[in-house]
C-alpha cells in the first residue's frame, strides 16, 4: 500500500474517533500513529502526512463542514455516516489546502476511503459531494 494512502486511512480512523471525543486528539495522535506504524516501511513519511491531514482538517473544520453542508443538499452533516463525513473532510482538505496533492488524487482517495470503510453507496455519495464542492469552488 502506498504511504500516503495508508496515512489517509489512519487519518480517517483518527478523525472518526475525534468526532466522538472532541479535544483529546492532540495528546493521542502520536501514540496512535506509533502503534499503527512503528517498524513498518515508510512509517516516518506516513506519520508526517497523517499529522498534516489531521491537523489540516481540524484547523479548517468549520470551513470544510460549511462546504459539505452547502454541497450536501437534503443531508444533515451530523446525520451523515461518520466515515463518509470524515472521508469528505479529508478530500476537501486536500482539494483546497494541500497544494502538493493533485485534484484527481484527492477526490479518488476520498472515494476509495468511502468505498473501503463505509457502505456500498458511499463511494458515489462522496464523489457527488466532492464534485459539487469542486465545481462550486471553480476548480
Amino acid at each position: 500500500m502506498r504511504v500516503r494512502t495508508r496515512a489517509r486511512e489512519l487519518a480517517l480512523q483518527f478523525l472518526f474517533q475525534v468526532d466522538f471525543h472532541d479535544d483529546w486528539y492532540q495528546d493521542e495522535l502520536a501514540p496512535f500513529l506509533a502503534e499503527q506504524l512503528d517498524g513498518k516501511p515508510g512509517a516516518d513519511e506516513a506519520k508526517a502526512y497523517c499529522h498534516k491531514v489531521v491537523e489540516g482538517v481540524l484547523m479548517n473544520k468549520r470551513v470544510i463542514d460549511e462546504l459539505i453542508r452547502g454541497a450536501a443538499r437534503n443531508w444533515d452533516l451530523e446525520r451523515m455516516a461518520a466515515v463518509d463525513r470524515n472521508a469528505l473532510r479529508i478530500g476537501i482538505y486536500e482539494l483546497l489546502f494541500a497544494d502538493d496533492v493533485p485534484m484527481k488524487v484527492a477526490i479518488n482517495e476520498a472515494i476509495e476511503l468511502g468505498k473501503r470503510y463505509s457502505t456500498e453507496a458511499s463511494g458515489a455519495f462522496v464523489n457527488g459531494i466532492l464534485d459539487r464542492v469542486r465545481k462550486d469552488k471553480g476548480l
